[in-house]
């Protein structure tokens, strides 16, 4: 006996929206690396937000932003990424278990090699920018966990891409709010930490998908 093939990651109705949302994301994600590529300095789209060179708020927004960035930072992302793998495998998920810790964690490697592909700079001492790595993991896990909770609500397609995009969006905006209040990031780099979680994610969800119902099938 096989048992019965575990619900997929990535709910097959969700395919295709998601599939020509991480084609936009991946383009603005290009061409704002390029607009930005070896730059020092804030964009025009920057300006029209709050100085992004330096802290702009003040108690108690302040202690709601470092809160936010401290999620991003090792220790409060390890602490993010065992709680949901813990809530996967208490619901008997494995194969979203998986996602979560490669999820993240591509949209995470892919913000990293970017930064250093583009080269853009904060404050004029060689800090890394683009795109935010904080605001791509945060995406990236609220886009799982929105996931797993269309499969196991059996969403549809509207409602279940309505829930993934709403879940990216306030976690993006959070994330992306509290590092440029900090000065951690331009605005534009938040938004290509936003489209590089939105770009990977559904096609790691794929990937994870595809490898299980390989092995599968090849253990039968």
């Amino acid at each position: 006996m096989t048992g019965r093939p575990a619900p997929a990651v990535l709910p097959p109705s969700l395919r295709t929206w998601l599939g020509l949302i991480a084609a936009l994301a991946a383009l603005v994600v290009v061409v704002l690396g390029v607009l930005y590529a070896g730059h020092s300095r804030p964009g025009m789209v920057d300006g029209w937000f709050v100085d992004p060179t330096a802290d702009s708020v003040r108690s108690p927004w302040r202690s709601v932003a470092l809160t936010l960035d401290f999620l991003g930072e090792p220790v409060g992302a390890a602490t993010l990424v065992v709680a949901a793998v813990t809530g996967c495998l208490l619901l008997r998920r494995p194969r979203a278990a998986v996602l979560v810790v490669a999820g993240v964690g591509v949209a995470v490697g892919v913000a990293t090699l970017l930064k250093h592909l583009v080269g853009r700079t904060i404050h004029g001492d060689g800090n890394l920018s683009y795109p935010s790595g904080h605001t791509a993991f945060l995406t990236a896990l609220a886009l799982v966990v929105a996931l797993v909770a269309t499969g196991r609500l059996g969403l549809g397609r509207m409602a279940g891409t309505s829930l993934v995009l709403a879940a990216a969006l306030v976690a993006g905006a959070a994330m992306g709010w509290a590092q440029v209040a900090l000065g951690a990031h331009y605005p534009t780099d938040a938004l290509g930490g936003w489209c590089t979680a939105l770009a990977v994610t559904p096609a790691t969800a794929w990937l994870v998908d595809r490898t299980a119902d390989t092995g599968r099938r090849e253990r039968r």
